[in-house]
């Protein structure tokens, strides 16, 4: 079970950037257990969509408590998206990121528990939700992925996002952050917006309201549905079951991570 859900190549990347073990003061305690099983059981949840208190522990040799507790460590140390960061860039080394266009988009998803990040969802009769917001590259790889309550607009978070694109590594060994084109649609129709993207040195694709139609959107809009899609394939994410707002947006950087990790191995 280990090896299936924290294979050698994913295990690979991860090991350099797992956070050190607190020392114990006065020594002694327990013996830690592995960090590549807690790894492989938090894929696990993440993919399955269980709660802690269901992880299979004797299949991984982790108790549930303990899979929690490294977690929010880790999710408080930043290890999930400098594990995302790897991940893109051997993608990037190895030319599998299109750099051409990037295109934006977001999610809703009901909140079970309420918390931080969420709000009432005006496409769910104002219940309690939360927002996946995410960039993609022109084949559909998550790039970065934001969280926010299900109340906030799409334009509020166009700028944030294509700055929270890490600089990735290109084979020539120089890093870029910056795509090409910048595709979103009428949610972001803003002169403001479109004024701060060109200042980045993008080219801006945003859809305009009342003059282009729908049916033109289609032509690369699938392409972050698609991504939208992979990432709700992780049934962690389909709801929102966290009370911290960050550990849902953990789930959702695992997720990318997971995907980008898939793209390395075809």
């Amino acid at each position: 079970m280990i090896r299936t859900w924290a294979p050698d190549d994913l295990w690979e990347i991860a090991a350099p950037l797992i956070p050190p073990a607190p020392v114990r003061r006065q020594g002694g305690g327990r013996r830690r257990v592995d960090d590549r099983a807690v790894l492989a059981a938090i894929v696990y949840v993440t993919q399955a969509g269980c709660s802690w208190w269901k992880l299979p522990e004797a299949s991984f040799g982790v108790t549930r408590a303990t899979a929690h507790r490294r977690f929010s460590q880790w999710t408080a140390a930043g290890f999930w998206l400098r594990l995302h960061e790897a991940t893109l860039d051997r993608l990037g080394s190895d030319r599998r990121i299109d750099w051409s266009r990037a295109v934006v988009d977001s999610i809703s998803v009901r909140a079970g528990k309420g918390g931080d990040l969420t709000g009432p969802n005006p496409v769910d009769r104002g219940k309690p939700g939360s927002k996946i917001h995410v960039i993609c590259d022109r084949a559909g790889l998550p790039l970065a992925v934001m969280v926010t309550a299900a109340n906030v607009h799409d334009s509020q978070l166009l700028l944030p996002m294509l700055d929270s694109v890490p600089a990735i590594r290109t084979p020539g060994g120089r890093r870029r952050w910056r795509p090409d084109k910048l595709h979103a649609d009428k949610a972001y129709d803003n002169r403001a917006l479109r004024a701060e993207v060109g200042r980045r040195g993008i080219g801006v694709r945003i859809a305009r309201k009342g003059i282009e139609s729908s049916t033109r959107l289609g032509r690369h809009r699938w392409i972050v549905e698609s991504c939208l899609s992979w990432l709700m394939r992780h049934r962690r994410l389909v709801r929102r079951y966290d009370r911290k707002g960050d550990h849902f947006e953990a789930f959702a950087t695992i997720a990318s991570t997971l995907i980008c990790y898939r793209r390395l191995t075809k």
